[in-house]
């Protein structure tokens, strides 16, 4: 995509690092930088870091860093253009338009478009004679006309070909169609509606844009409900159905139940904090998303197996986003709409006042597995609950949980809180095995994070690193790597960024992490956040440029030397087959 370079440089100085990560990250000043719970992944201790002198954030933990503009694109999970236009909205700059991919950003706001009508015509056919059958199914669920139109639900005749029809008259192209799964295409070339007889729910973005659909079958058709597949404006792993809606919630929390109906009808009763996951299991995407909008989240899942095992799946997933979390357990109904809709919203909002942290669920899940009745079964739920509390960071949480889980198993405090810090030791002590073995190798203190990124010749990469972080600490020394290129550098990928730099000092532009991004990889841009995060000294910047260079050059040479006796040697045994066979 082609965004001028001055452009980009005025968009990296008008977007200060630490305003724009503050919007999304808790920051606190320590020692000249700031630090925060990474937004990235899961972690109690903070590790990420933003530097204000160098425009750069880089998380310790999960490895993630670079600019202002790779900020917002992990954190709201938009491609390199949607985040220039995301930062120029905020701070009041206009982005030249004819100079980006006109055709990639065209294509991305027809396919918007076209779901945008498609929502309009299944609501149109709700309220028609041929939706009837589908209006009835609503107003049974007791969903008033108010809901139905705040959440957009809609219809999808009982025909092959009607949203085609409707769509084409209106502009659209089959092929459109078909890339955002509205049609499917049979083996002769021909096309039809994905959704058929169904009541539909249209699912929204947090920008208010429409990206997919959800349908839920009337009768005995199968699959009971069929989402819209993967595209280029939908990814089911990566968005939440009403958390347009329930993000602006004041109640504190966030509901997660499992389907549209759950999450309706909870807003109808007032409860505008619920969201459901999209026809999927939930994913450390989801648990990341819910964790920007909230500090707490209670699990509200289907009482049967099935729910009982998804509960267990997300629990560790939100906790390790640093979210608390709470689970409620529906009874005398077989889920939320149909216990508010038989024992009232009041009722409700008690159960959900005293649904149980994650640690009483899983230690109520745990005891259901053991027949307390016998010593030996006491014995073990007592070491497996142990086991359970010896995560807790908290030493008050497991003295009071230790408290609970003598009182359950019958076995004594003090022989709980011994087995807590056994199975704690035994468990910090496998974690500095494991650290030990990884930094005893010295090959491996120099290795990138992103095991992709790896170095061939550990000491030439190092000195490569040296220069990077050197070039942009100090753009003044590029006299000292005149005539070095990036030919000389032995990492391909730290060869790439040296370019990169040298086109920037020979267009006179800044050298500043933020102007960098879209012209490097994210990988890159990480890679290299890491190198201008560590500690650095200028004082004797260019005697230590000259070393790094020197390194740099010597390595070169043996490379050379080594492929041109390989190439020798070759040649000579090539002459040797030849004598043999004359």
């Amino acid at each position: 995509m082609a965004i001028p370079a001055g452009f980009r440089d005025e968009l990296v100085a008008r977007c200060d690092i630490v305003d724009v990560v503050s919007d999304y990250v808790t920051l606190t000043p320590k020692g000249g930088s700031y630090w925060g719970l990474c937004p990235f992944h899961g972690e109690k201790t903070p590790s990420f870091h933003v530097l204000p002198d160098r425009q750069l954030y880089h998380c310790f933990g999960c490895g993630k860093g670079g600019g202002v503009i790779s900020f917002i694109m992990d954190v709201e999970n938009l491609p390199f253009p949607d985040a220039v236009r995301l930062l120029a909205k905020r701070a009041g700059m206009e982005v030249p338009e004819e100079n980006l991919d006109e055709g990639s950003r065209r294509k991305r706001g027809r396919l918007l478009e076209l779901n945008k009508e498609a929502a309009r015509f299944f609501h149109s056919q709700l309220h028609s004679p041929q939706g009837a059958e589908g209006l009835a199914y609503l107003q049974k669920r007791g969903l008033t006309r108010g809901v139905m139109t705040r959440f957009g639900l809609g219809f999808a005749p009982d025909s092959w070909d009607s949203l085609l029809l409707a769509m084409t008259q209106k502009g659209f192209s089959k092929g459109d169609l078909l890339a955002v799964g509205l049609v499917v295409s049979n083996k002769k070339g021909g096309f039809y509606d994905r959704f058929r007889n169904r009541v539909m729910f249209p699912i929204i973005d947090l920008r208010g844009d429409v990206i997919g659909f959800g349908g839920r079958v009337l009768g005995d058709g199968t699959p009971k409900y069929l989402n819209s597949p993967d595209s280029p404006v939908f990814n089911k792993s990566r968005n939440l159905f009403a958390l347009n809606l329930a993000k602006n919630t004041k109640q504190g929390h966030l509901i997660l139940t499992e389907g549209y109906m759950d999450t309706i009808s909870l807003h109808q009763a007032g409860f505008d904090c619920a969201v459901a996951s999209l026809g999927t299991s939930l994913t450390g995407d989801h648990a990341k998303l819910l964790s920007r909008f909230a500090k707490e989240v209670i699990l509200c899942y289907d009482g049967d197996t099935a729910g009982i095992r998804a509960a267990d799946r997300a629990i560790p997933m939100l906790e390790r986003t640093g979210l608390k979390v709470r689970v409620l357990r529906v009874t005398g109904a077989k889920d939320p709409d149909e216990y508010i809709k038989t024992y009232g919203r009041e009722a409700f909002a008690r159960m959900l006042d005293q649904s149980q942290n994650y640690v009483d669920y899983n230690l109520r899940q745990l005891q259901e597995q053991y027949n307390l009745e016998e010593p030996m079964q006491r014995t073990e739920f007592a070491r497996a609950g142990a086991e359970l509390l010896s995560q807790l960071d908290s030493p008050v949480e497991r003295e009071v949980y230790a408290g609970q889980l003598a009182q359950t198993s019958g076995v004594g405090k003090q022989a709980i809180l011994q087995e807590i810090k056994r199975c704690r030791g035994q468990r910090l002590w496998q974690a500095k095995r494991k650290q030990a073995r990884r930094t005893l190798t010295p090959v491996n203190q120099v290795q990138p994070k992103n095991r992709q990124l790896r170095y061939e010749n550990p000491r030439s990469a190092r000195a490569e690193e040296g220069v990077l972080r050197l070039l942009m600490l100090d753009s003044s020394l590029e006299k000292g790597v005149a005539g070095l290129t990036p030919e000389q550098f032995s990492s391909p990928v730290l060869g790439k960024i040296y370019g990169a730099l040298l086109a920037h000092l020979a267009q006179g532009r800044t050298l500043q992490l933020g102007a960098l991004e879209g012209e490097l990889e994210g990988a890159e841009i990480a890679l290299l956040a890491d190198l201008l995060g560590r500690p650095a000294s200028l004082e004797n910047g260019a005697a230590a440029l000259a070393d790094c260079r020197a390194v740099i050059e010597d390595e070169a040479r043996k490379r050379d030397s080594d492929e041109n006796d390989d190439a020798v040697l070759m040649a000579a045994r090539d002459n040797y087959r030849k004598k043999k066979t004359i």
